[in-house]
């Protein structure tokens, strides 16, 4: 299990982390996903035997935000 912390731009209400913390929480091997819209950072806890952090990287950039 590897734990990241991404700093993400762009996110700027509730619903930027809802965003977030669904769309890459519903990948396989993700185990948590916790966004502090206050500081711009990204939590993820994932298993990358099934998820590279490329992908989880892709996911948000997907959802119109920043991986700085």
């Amino acid at each position: 299990m590897q734990n990241v912390t991404l700093n993400v731009q762009g996110m700027s209400c509730g619903h930027c982390v809802n965003a977030v913390e669904k769309n890459v929480g519903a990948l396989a091997g993700v185990e948590q996903v916790k966004v502090n819209l206050a500081e711009g950072l990204v939590d993820v806890a994932f298993d990358d035997a099934q998820v590279s952090l490329d992908q989880i990287k892709e996911t948000i950039d997907d959802q119109g935000y920043e991986v700085k």
